[in-house]
């Protein structure tokens, strides 16, 4: 589900789209993501159109691989928003998410200052706007212009990390305790993806809604990643969905995301394959399998010879 940059001004420029790239509608959502190569169901539009129109952020959650840090880069690709992006992970604290000084500057600051200077003075100044280093979060809030604030993989940041989320995602704003709170002047969409490691606070769910994304049916793959890759043979596309399908089947460590699906299409185009035959599919598998024990449990399902 690859955004590019002429795609997302065409779409957001399309029929139904408001003079700051809000969509009008669910089927506005539709559209306007597959102007920029993401195939939206009813479900989807739907919801990403309520989250805009409620001003509520939107949790997406579902297995590794099903599209949905695509789903925030194609929203903002379609609305021509600026993405800022938080990736989470263990040991994730306020410093790294929200804002931080620049120790160093502040260090040279203090070294600089007059000898005979109140201390109180350098302190405010250090303290000052100069000094703030902003990270994703309060860039998002302090942004005026129109902006997606993607929390990805929120399930792998410690417990503590929600409590901070959830002043930012119940308000709005954000406090430093020497320069004040900080409110948005233009809430941001925010998209927050989980891969259900762990289960995500209540608090922070009633704060949000809810999308669970799952592998699409074989039908859609088929149809994205004939979107997403010109010149491949609808019989083809079929062919290399249905084994993905099977590898899925097969509970293989990492299982094939839809972007593999269409690397693999990818791959075989370059290679100047037309069919996904024994051969294709032994010579190619490490595009969509990256464990030596899925493999082989592949090709044994399969029956590839070695």
């Amino acid at each position: 589900m690859t955004v590019t940059s002429q795609n997302a001004g065409d779409a957001a420029s399309g029929a139904g789209a408001g003079s700051d790239g809000a969509f009008a509608s669910p089927a506005d959502v539709e559209r306007r993501l597959a102007g920029v190569r993401y195939l939206a169901d009813e479900a989807i539009a739907t919801t990403v159109f309520l989250a805009q129109a409620l001003g509520k952020p939107l949790l997406v959650e579902g297995p590794a691989g099903v599209g949905k840090t695509e789903l925030a880069k194609a929203v903002a690709a379609a609305t021509r928003a600026e993405l800022i992006r938080l990736q989470c992970y263990e040991g994730l604290d306020e410093a790294r998410a929200l804002y931080e000084f620049n120790y160093k500057k502040q260090l040279l600051a203090i070294q600089a200052a007059p000898a005979d200077r109140a201390w109180q003075e350098t302190h405010d100044d250090i303290f000052s706007e100069e000094f703030l280093l902003e990270r994703p979060l309060l860039a998002a809030i302090r942004r005026a212009e129109p902006t997606v604030l993607l929390i990805d993989e929120a399930d792998k940041a410690d417990v503590e990390v929600e409590g901070m989320l959830l002043e930012v995602l119940s308000d709005f704003q954000v406090t430093i305790p020497e320069l004040g709170t900080v409110s948005a002047v233009r809430r941001p969409f925010v998209l927050i993806t989980s891969n259900a490691a762990r289960e995500l606070s209540e608090a922070l769910k009633r704060r949000c809604l809810y999308l669970h994304l799952d592998y699409p049916a074989a039908e859609r793959e088929r149809d994205i990643v004939l979107a997403q890759v010109p010149g491949i043979e609808a019989e083809l596309a079929e062919q290399l969905v249905r084994t993905v399908g099977t590898l899925r089947a097969l509970e293989v460590k990492k299982a094939p995301s839809i972007a593999e699906t269409v690397d693999w299409a990818r791959t075989l185009l370059a290679l100047g394959l037309d069919e996904l035959d024994e051969a294709a599919v032994a010579r190619t598998l490490g595009v969509v399998l990256k464990h030596a024990s899925d493999q082989e449990r592949a090709a044994k399902e399969l029956g590839l010879r070695g």
